[in-house]
């Protein structure tokens, strides 16, 4: 395996030279081509004066700039710092300075918002996508153009800290988790190896390079000599077309889009008889929309389950065994798993019996940058970290997740926490408590519902509500409905029980 993540479009362009790696949008490119593109900005961002251990943001959709930035930064040994495209500028301040981010990349309608801003972080540059480059930042393509050949002389250790992948935080903060190269790597070989994935292979994703899931896929795709066929957003019409033109053996993605494609008019149109498998993640997805699945894309539909704090993916289904619907498959080779008592987190449980999901193994976070307290509370000293799923194991090891120990809503793959949610909420002057819950849908999995108390004789609506979470959060977060209660429902010491805020449903 290799060493570090700078190693793997070097050796994939020894391995694979000219073959195409990568297919976005109307443009292609070889092996050669990304390992050529991302060794000249690595050389013209330690120009910039990055080094190794620097931290480096990328936030912008799934583009090629993206891909060449997120390796070109690993071969200097600087630290990835990728965050969702969907962020507000100020939560992205947040991020910024949480983690001490000297530049940040990102296409000129991201990046200018925080140009007159920047002076109130660590950041020295901004560097911007495209041609349209704003006063104050750089040109990305001007980089490429003035640079020196590729620079490799950084030789990162396996454990040296790739990644700080942020996570939306329950206290109402995000956390960064730690990653080692060895982490991102091996979850990412593993998941690769799980489902048999070869250079004969094509994917189609539009899953966010940025997000875990999306991230081993990219990075499983190059180590393996496949070819990426990345989507900048996903679209029923454009996945659907992708598949049929480049005869793509796989389609990855999160419940909603499969929902969405079986939805979809046209999908009796396309020729999907190319595909050997798919991969599902991100939240559960009813058993019966799987077979349905199945069934009309001609393919098995292997369930995958991870965390940000475990690089990726921590169990899956393997290609050539069982998989069964419902489950989220066994725990990926080098890696364990355990079911523990909920009020006991020492003691495993027996098979069928229902507890905490917890791993452990190389793939584990090394923390939650400059929290050592939220580190303590996630990781036991033996190594096990908590994974704040219940859920129970069968006797041949096939993991089934029952509910979620933690109270976050997964909205279409993306984690929404209610204490990020009732944080915003309550800087409204007219609310006196705020909660936030779940509410089922039927193509997202759940949405937040916000229960709003309003002080004594204040006035305010749903609407100035909801412009306020707009104003602050990423589109994703934003309750899809609020609804105003006398009281919320309480425990004998006070704190709010978020599980019976359903009851108030007008």
């Amino acid at each position: 395996m290799l060493e570090n993540l700078g190693q793997v479009l070097p050796i994939g362009a020894q391995k694979h030279g000219d073959k195409t790696a990568l297919v976005i949008g109307s443009r292609s490119f070889s092996f050669n081509d990304l390992n050529h593109l991302s060794g000249r900005l690595a050389s013209s961002l330690h120009g910039l004066g990055i080094m190794a251990g620097d931290r480096v943001t990328l936030y912008a959709q799934n583009c090629w700039e993206w891909i060449v930035s997120y390796y070109a930064i690993a071969r200097l040994g600087a630290v990835v710092n990728p965050i969702n495209v969907m962020l507000t500028p100020e939560e992205v301040l947040y991020v910024v300075k949480d983690c001490g981010a000297r530049v940040i990349l990102a296409p000129s309608v991201k990046a200018r918002p925080l140009i007159d801003l920047k002076k109130n972080t660590p950041l020295q540059d901004i560097i911007v996508f495209g041609d349209d480059v704003p006063s104050g930042t750089r040109s990305f393509n001007a980089l490429l153009e003035e640079s020196a050949p590729a620079r490799d002389d950084v030789r990162s250790e396996p454990e040296d800290l790739s990644t700080i992948g942020y996570t939306s935080g329950t206290t109402g903060y995000p956390k960064g988790a730690m990653l080692s190269h060895r982490a991102v790597l091996l979850n990412s070989a593993m998941f690769a190896n799980m489902h048999v994935r070869t250079q004969t292979d094509t994917t189609v994703t539009a899953l966010p390079c940025a997000h875990v899931y999306g991230n081993i896929i990219m990075n499983g795709a190059f180590l393996t000599g496949m070819t990426l066929v990345l989507l900048e957003r996903f679209v029923e019409a454009d996945a659907l077309r992708s598949i049929q033109l480049y005869h793509a053996t796989m389609f990855e993605g999160v419940p909603t889009m499969f929902l969405y494609l079986l939805n979809s008019p046209d999908l009796g149109k396309y020729d999907l008889s190319s595909l050997t498998r798919c991969t599902v993640g991100g939240q559960t997805m009813p058993v019966a929309k799987m077979q349905e699945v199945e069934e009309r894309f001609d393919c098995p539909l292997l369930e995958v389950w991870g965390m940000t704090e475990i690089a990726g993916a921590g169990t899956t289904h393997p290609y050539y065994g069982p998989h069964r619907l419902g489950s989220i498959g066994i725990t990926l080779p080098t890696v364990e798993c355990r079911i523990a008592d909920l009020a006991n987190p020492g003691r495993t449980l027996e098979a069928s019996e229902v507890g905490e999901l917890m791993v452990r193994g190389p793939i584990v976070m090394q923390g939650y940058f400059g929290n050592a307290e939220a580190t303590h509370e996630t990781i036991e000293p033996d190594g096990w970290l908590h994974s704040g799923d219940v859920a129970y194991m069968d006797a041949d090891g096939y993991i089934y997740i029952v509910d979620r120990k933690k109270e976050m809503i997964l909205t279409a793959g993306y984690n929404v926490y209610p204490a990020e949610l009732e944080r915003v909420i309550s800087q409204h002057p007219a609310v006196a408590m705020v909660a936030v819950g779940s509410q089922p849908d039927e193509l997202k999995g759940e949405v937040a519902k916000a229960y709003v108390v309003l002080r004594h004789d204040a006035q305010t609506d749903e609407a100035e509500i909801l412009a306020l979470c707009k104003e602050h959060l990423a589109a994703y977060k934003v309750p899809k409905a609020v609804q105003f209660v006398n009281d919320l429902p309480r425990t004998s010491t006070g704190k709010i029980m978020r599980r019976k805020l359903r009851s108030l449903d007008a």
